[in-house]
């Protein structure tokens, strides 16, 4: 268990001099050896921790948002979980934006894609049993990786563009889409959930 929390903490402080160092350049211009530096680490503890800079930068993000966002329900949750991405992408507008121009819009698209299918795919299996449906394991990981792929790209756009931050507007659309959508959707293609004796 110590070796557990000694591990985190040195994540942690990895983390934060990342985030640090990305408030005042881009990521490409940040060093492990800086980063290791700042930490009062070798850089060999480093690298026993992440494999690289990205690996470091995605571990960042999903402590700071995704992980946070993942513990949301987000059928009753939405605008809340919304407004915590809201609040994230504007408190951290030029280290997003320092992310961003850094690294290229797939590369950042991956950093939140595989999270954000997981994220997706609760949400569909909400939706499956209030419907009292069951859709195939096939449809289903399409469906979770067109919504992620939509999901991913629109964050993107916002993190780019500020002109497109409309945060009300956004969270109307998404919940509209989830919860207008999804259950037609699987009512088309599922199969009614088997009865549980």
């Amino acid at each position: 268990m110590k070796h557990e929390v000694t591990t985190l903490a040195t994540q942690k402080a990895l983390g934060s001099s990342l985030k640090k160092f990305l408030a005042a350049k881009t990521f490409s211009k940040v060093t492990v050896s800086e980063i290791a530096e700042d930490c009062g680490v070798s850089r060999k503890t480093f690298y026993y921790h992440f494999d690289d800079m990205h690996a470091l930068l995605k571990w960042m993000l999903e402590q700071e948002a995704i992980n946070i966002v993942k513990k949301f329900d987000l059928i009753v949750d939405y605008e809340e979980a919304m407004m915590f991405i809201r609040d994230y992408v504007e408190r951290n507008d030029h280290v997003l934006r320092n992310i961003y121009n850094s690294v290229s819009r797939d590369a950042l698209k991956g950093f939140f894609y595989a999270d954000f299918i997981d994220i997706v795919r609760d949400v569909v299996e909400k939706t499956e049993k209030e419907c009292q449906i069951t859709a195939s394991e096939d449809f289903k990981d399409f469906l979770c990786r067109f919504y992620a792929e939509a999901i991913a790209g629109m964050l993107i756009e916002c993190i780019n563009d500020r002109s497109v931050r409309n945060w009300e507007k956004i969270t109307q659309y998404i919940h509209t889409i989830f919860r207008a959508s999804f259950p037609s959707i699987l009512r088309s293609v599922g199969l009614p959930a088997p009865v549980k004796k």
